[in-house]
C-alpha cells in the first residue's frame, strides 16, 4: 500500500471518533525502522482504546498491513504498528510526559546545547 494512502486512512481513522492534537512527523531521515510516526490524544483509557482499535480497523478494511498493537490492556499509550507508520494514541497527560514530538523532530530547537564542564 502507498505510505500516502496509508497516512491517510491513519488520519481520517482518528479524525473519525475525534482524536486529538493529530501530528503526523516525518522520520525517514532519522530512523530506517519507520518513515512516519503519527501522535494523537485521546480523552479517557476508553477513547485511546477505541481511537486505536479504530486505526487498526480501518487500516486491515483497506487491506493493508498491521504488525502490531500494544498497550490495549491500560489505555493510557496504545500503539499500532503499520511497518512504515508508527502510531501513538495517548492520554494528554502520558503524551505531555513523553513528549515524542520534541524527542523525534529532525530540526534542534535553538537555545538546547549541552554544555561540557
Amino acid at each position: 500500500m502507498d505510505i500516502k494512502k496509508l497516512q491517510k486512512i491513519v488520519v481520517d481513522a482518528l479524525e473519525d471518533i475525534k482524536a486529538k492534537d493529530i501530528e503526523v512527523l516525518n522520520t525517514s531521515k532519522l530512523t530506517s525502522m519507520f518513515d512516519f510516526m503519527i501522535i494523537a490524544s485521546g480523552d479517557s483509557s476508553r477513547h485511546v482504546k477505541s481511537l486505536a482499535r479504530n486505526v487498526y480497523d480501518k487500516v486491515k478494511e483497506a487491506e493493508g498491513q498491521v504488525i502490531g498493537i500494544e498497550g490495549e490492556e491500560t489505555g493510557e499509550w496504545v500503539l499500532v504498528d503499520l511497518a512504515d507508520i508508527v502510531v501513538h494514541v495517548m492520554q494528554p497527560t502520558i503524551r505531555a510526559h513523553y513528549n515524542l514530538e520534541e524527542l523525534w523532530q529532525t530540526v534542534p530547537k535553538r537555545g538546547k546545547k549541552s554544555v561540557d564542564k
